[in-house]
């Protein structure tokens, strides 16, 4: 087939698709295969908001001001079918053996996991819910107010622009002294529109999917307990995030995303 189509487009006069083939492989081309990316629109809002979070990581850690970054995601819940035949120790006559688990599986539906993470201080909090809404959300910033953080002054907050992480969440759900309360403690930094790579909290739950998550969990129940186990561990070794990227690094790096200025 690319045999024909080089010649139909009259870029050689002949080939054999053997050419063709050994080409490709001396090259490591696979012209059928993609690969699947976020391609951001980059704009001057897209640098705007990139360079807020790069400065707001730079500051230095202030036990009155933390900075704490949130998001969240969706998990699945899954249970098998059949009992998995369990791992075997090696032995002198028979090598070691592998858990077995069948490939046919049960969909118990959906969870959600909201996660905090205080890069500075090697804190983070896993909640489990049932879904994700704006009265989930809401609920979510008055515990990191007045449950994870009461003494702070302010709460330096890093999220995504989803559209249920809004503070006018706070107004839907407590009476608008509350909710004003509660938003007066938030300082909110919206990471750019595709541009989650910038949120800390985003490797800290690729963290948690790879040692908790990268398995069968059957019910909610045994999801929180897991998860609960994880986050005890992680914070009694005060697992803590050296995040390096600057806004200097950015305008060098990533030149080309910066529009040119118009005089």
């Amino acid at each position: 087939m690319l045999a024909d189509r080089m010649v139909s487009l009259e870029i050689i006069d002949s080939i054999s698709t053997n050419t063709v083939g050994r080409t490709l492989q001396k090259n490591d081309l696979k012209p059928w295969l993609h690969e699947q990316w976020c391609i951001p629109q980059l704009s001057s809002e897209y640098v705007y908001n990139m360079e807020d979070v790069l400065d707001v990581y730079a500051q230095l850690p202030d036990a009155r001001r933390p900075l704490v970054c949130f998001d969240e995601r969706l998990c699945l819940l899954i249970e098998n079918v059949h009992e998995p035949i369990p791992p075997k120790p090696k032995t002198e006559d028979k090598p070691a053996q592998f858990e077995k688990i069948d490939y046919e599986y049960e969909r118990n539906g959906t969870c959600n996991l909201f996660a905090f993470l205080a890069p500075h201080l090697g804190w983070r909090h896993i909640k489990v819910t049932e879904r994700r809404t704006k009265k989930d959300f809401a609920y979510c910033m008055k515990e990191l107010v007045d449950i994870h953080f009461p003494d702070a002054d302010i709460i330096k907050l890093v999220m995504d622009n989803l559209n249920t992480h809004t503070l006018g969440a706070l107004y839907e759900v407590f009476e608008p002294e509350e909710a004003r309360r509660i938003a007066q403690k938030l300082e909110i930094h919206h990471t750019p529109k595709h541009g989650s790579w910038l949120n800390i909290v985003e490797s800290e739950l690729s963290v948690l999917v790879r040692q908790c998550l990268n398995r069968r969990i059957p019910n909610i129940k045994t999801l929180k307990e897991e998860v609960s186990l994880w986050e005890e561990n992680r914070n009694e070794n005060q697992v803590r995030v050296n995040w390096r990227f600057r806004k200097e690094d950015a305008r060098i790096k990533l030149k080309r995303v910066y529009p040119t200025p118009q005089n």
